[in-house]
């Protein structure tokens, strides 16, 4: 095993260079970066993008001081008439003075240390500003990954069990249409009728505190949280709750129909000793074994249209903002991370399949 461990971490630094050069390549091709990004607010809005750039402080008066008159036509949509050495200012604040191969290696190599270095348009590190919207994204992967499991198991052995009954049917009918139905229309359905669209106002719609929640007992905080909380759990519970229910009952139906049940039964074992004593580890193991996987993508996944229409302000908005304004560092760095993270989490996934069942040997069948 241990092989085969090191085999997977070594397969790991092309797989993640693969995806960072294949994103870093394709952003060449992409029109609006950040240097057209600042060209727009100075020619179209007027503003002082030159502040937002040299970190809001004025520090680089030769950014500040430039004539905008008429000058050589620049390859930047919208330059014209602004001062080539204003352009190449931008360039070297951004970083695009340098080749891209030259720009890729060198962000390649702060990434390996973990240096993300800083938003181009927020004055503060990467790492910070991940850090500073994570308490929404986990808030919301965790309770849909616990509501997901505590409900979908029990529902998924009960529908196992009583296969082919009329509940089993009537259920299987609801979960189908609770997945075909997209989490965001959910959503504004919810806010429709509950938050205060048309019908009741029994919710809030923004945020995850109330603006008293500082002043609130200890019992008042965890009920405001839940309370702005509940919509959108509701909204993004329904396409795990779905997948965990129907992975969970086919897992037990394959076990039951094994001769080891059978032999069980012949036993004299009752039905609920040869379902929790025999089938149920063997039946779990899939669902066990996902559980990684399953976390990750409730963590940072499908969570984009949900945050922005409930107006929070977690790691799926702060992507969807970064790309929208060019913001590269954030969009790269995020992209990194996370695709770390589902390496490992890949691998954790596999470690537990031979924790769960000792017989799995990954490292046999390599070799096989």
């Amino acid at each position: 095993m241990g092989a085969y461990i090191l085999r997977r971490l070594l397969l790991m630094i092309p797989t993640i260079v693969g995806i960072m050069a294949i994103s870093f390549a394709v952003i060449q091709f992409a029109p609006g970066g950040p240097v057209e990004q600042v060209i727009a607010q100075l020619t179209g809005q007027g503003d002082s993008a030159t502040d937002r750039i040299s970190g809001g402080g004025g520090d680089d008066p030769g950014l500040q001081s430039q004539d905008f008159g008429d000058s050589v036509t620049s390859q930047y949509r919208g330059a014209q008439g602004l001062d080539p050495e204003f352009i190449a200012k931008l360039e070297a604040q951004f970083g695009f003075d340098k080749p891209p191969l030259e720009r890729f290696g060198l962000m390649m190599w702060n990434y390996i240390r973990f240096d993300f270095g800083e938003s181009y348009f927020r004055s503060i590190d990467v790492i910070d500003l991940i850090i500073e919207k994570m308490p929404v994204s986990i808030s919301l992967g965790v309770w849909i990954l616990l509501l997901s499991y505590i409900i979908s198991i029990p529902l998924g052995i009960k529908k196992a069990v009583s296969d082919g009954s009329r509940f089993d049917v009537w259920t299987s009918g609801l979960i189908i249409v609770a997945y075909a139905v997209p989490g965001f229309l959910v959503g504004i359905l919810l806010i429709v009728v509950f938050a205060g669209g048309s019908f009741f106002d029994w919710f809030p719609l923004r945020g995850l505190t109330s603006d008293n929640f500082a002043e609130l007992s200890l019992f008042g905080k965890i009920v405001d949280y839940f309370w702005h909380l509940a919509l959108p759990l509701i909204a993004l519970s329904l396409a795990a709750f779905a997948t965990t229910t129907l992975l969970t009952k086919n897992s037990f139906i394959d076990e039951i129909r094994k001769q080891y049940v059978t032999t069980a039964r012949a036993k004299g074992l009752s039905e609920s000793q040869v379902l929790y004593r025999h089938v149920f580890r063997n039946a779990m193991l899939i669902v066990i074994a996902g559980f990684p996987g399953a976390f990750i993508s409730a963590f940072f996944s499908g969570s984009l249209l949900i945050e922005t229409i409930f107006s929070l302000d977690g790691l799926g908005r702060l992507g969807f903002e970064s790309v929208i304004k060019r913001d590269y560092p954030v969009v790269f760095a995020t992209l990194f991370i996370f695709s770390l993270m589902g390496l490992v989490v890949g691998l954790i996934s596999d470690l537990v399949y031979t924790w769960v069942d000792p017989r799995i040997d990954f490292e046999k069948r390599d070799v096989g």
